[in-house]
């Protein structure tokens, strides 16, 4: 099985070669205008010649070429599939939400899942939730019927989160490769943190939390719902208890520094993959490393558009992989 990959990881490594580096992102941000922006990316190879003066389209198009490449050089993409659950499951919300609300919004579903949009759409207003996968049906009926009896689309929201996040961690705990275990496991305790911290300063109840958080091994539910309820200052005095004790600093220093460890954490998870060449590890790293790039190319662009100074971009990009 390892020999499968050495290929596809020798071509791999060539293509780390044209990540941006935490250099180039430094280049990216002094960069004087959003168009001067689009001019550094289509100079480093970025979009195509549809996308020159569009910062989003540029940015779905390379989202576009890197699962080309994966397609490319994996025969058996389900590998890839708990790295898909978001954006399946953000499928899943927006067509609820438009099926129960009869507008339709452009832009909001992704395609390059294995259910798009408009695929998405047309099973909800069906109700043939037979056709989802298994752990999307319970969900998508729960979160359908609430979101048309008491119109709350939080409440709609939680609902498929927590589902997603389920879906995350079970398919992480089920891989062979460690990776993906280590992948699922972040995932779900960072989101988890998130949820706690923005129930403290929303005043959200215990029973919303709990209904919110995914169980994992590195947090204790429980204990974080109550910690959240006593406080911020008792959300970092539990995290410092855990593997997480570098999100408490980050949330003592500011929202923006709490965010961006929350996206760093994942780097941190998957940079060992930089020394494995016989296993599928070093193809998902790829496609997180790309994913955290085009993430912070977008925070640089919409700086640029606000007229956000050099300074404040800069304490929102993430760090990169290479």
């Amino acid at each position: 099985m390892a020999d499968n990959y050495v290929y596809a990881v020798a071509r791999i490594r060539s293509k780390e070669n044209s990540l941006f580096s935490n250099s180039v992102i430094e280049q990216l941000i002094s960069c004087k205008t959003y168009e001067s922006c689009l001019q550094f990316l289509t100079e480093k190879g970025w979009g195509d010649s549809d996308t020159e003066q569009d910062g989003e389209a540029m940015l779905s198009r390379e989202r576009e070429k890197m699962w080309q490449t994966m397609r490319e050089l994996v025969p058996d993409m389900s590998v890839f599939d708990v790295l898909s659950y978001t954006n399946l499951f953000h499928n899943l919300k927006a067509a609820i939400k438009q099926v129960v609300s009869g507008v339709s919004g452009a832009k909001v579903f992704y395609d390059d899942c294995s259910i798009n949009g408009e695929t998405m759409v047309k099973i909800i207003a069906e109700k043939n939730y037979q056709a989802l996968p298994e752990n999307m049906q319970e969900a998508a009926r729960e979160a359908y019927e609430t979101l048309v009896q008491t119109r709350d689309g939080q409440l709609c929201d939680i609902i498929v989160d927590k589902a997603a996040l389920e879906a995350i961690y079970q398919a992480g705990m089920k891989a062979k490769n460690e990776i993906l275990r280590q992948y699922a496991e972040s995932t779900v305790a960072v989101a988890d943190i998130k949820i706690a911290v923005r129930s403290q300063r929303t005043w959200k109840t215990l029973d919303f939390m709990k209904q919110a958080m995914a169980e994992c091994r590195s947090v204790n539910v429980d204990q974080l719902c109550h910690a959240a309820l006593n406080g911020m200052d008792s959300i970092c005095s539990y995290l410092e208890e855990t593997d997480y004790a570098e999100g408490a600093e980050a949330l003592r220093e500011s929202s923006s520094a709490f965010e961006r460890w929350c996206d760093n954490r994942i780097i941190k998870t998957i940079q060992p993959q930089k020394y494995n060449a016989f296993s599928v590890g070093p193809l998902v790293a790829y496609v997180l490393a790309r994913e955290n790039e085009i993430k912070t190319v977008r925070i640089i662009l919409s700086g640029k558009q606000s007229g956000f100074s050099d300074d404040s971009i800069r304490e929102r990009v993430r760090e990169m992989y290479v």
